[in-house]
């Protein structure tokens, strides 16, 4: 199964107020490991970036003037995302901004392009109702090393996903190696178990003697003996 964790940061929070993507990272896992392939852009966005959104990702527009543009770079995002199931935290907000993108230029939806769209937030609240669950909160409470992150970036909030989304479901990647431990520890329970109800008999030295005679007997008349 081919997964992708991916980010994103923006100018705003609302793509309906002309807001637009800034950063793009998409980091790749085959059958929940991590293959180091990964999609990774800076954009520039042709407007002013906010300053509450500067100061959470530190990007300045000084920084993206000389970068690409979304439209340059979104057939390499499709192919890159393409059939993918699409991890993202707080998936609405991303898949909000990439679509509005998407549609500036006249494309599909990113829906019709991946497979499937897993928003790890939704299974936090499920999983941990009344808690704080941004990725911070999270990278604590499954013990994942996030002191790199002192602004968020997408490609290092990508990777972290990833870890804290092995961590949500780490119950799947061990469902059958414990199959098969306990199907083994019932094997050895059950021979444990007959072990301890077998009865076991030493011959006595008249039945060894009459034993030993009788495979004379067998040898005089040329029988085999194994």
């Amino acid at each position: 199964m081919r997964q992708i964790f991916l980010d994103t940061e923006t100018t705003g929070l609302y793509p309906a107020h002309g807001h637009r993507i800034i950063e793009i990272a998409a980091v790749e896992m085959i059958n929940r490991r991590p293959t180091k392939n990964h999609f990774h852009v800076y954009l520039n966005p042709e407007r002013e970036i906010d300053p509450a959104a500067q100061e959470v990702h530190g990007i300045t527009l000084e920084f993206l003037q000389d970068k690409p543009l979304f439209g340059s770079v979104a057939q390499d995002l499709i192919a890159f995302v393409n059939n993918a199931e699409l991890i993202i935290h707080n998936a609405p907000f991303d898949v909000g901004f990439l679509n509005s993108e998407l549609g500036r230029i006249g494309l599909q939806p990113i829906e019709t392009v991946c497979g499937k769209i897993v928003d790890t937030l939704k299974m936090a609240k499920d999983s941990r109702p009344g808690q704080r669950n941004n990725l911070d909160a999270l990278c604590r409470h499954f013990g994942i090393d996030n002191s790199r992150r002192t602004l968020h970036g997408a490609l290092l909030d990508a990777e972290l996903l990833a870890e804290v989304y092995m961590a949500m479901t780490r119950g799947q990647d061990s469902l059958m190696m414990d199959l098969g431990q306990t199907q083994a520890v019932n094997t050895q329970q059950l021979v444990a178990a007959g072990e301890r109800h077998l009865k076991i008999s030493n011959a006595s030295e008249v039945e060894l003697e009459a034993h030993a005679e009788y495979v004379k007997s067998l040898e005089k008349a040329g029988a085999k003996t194994w």
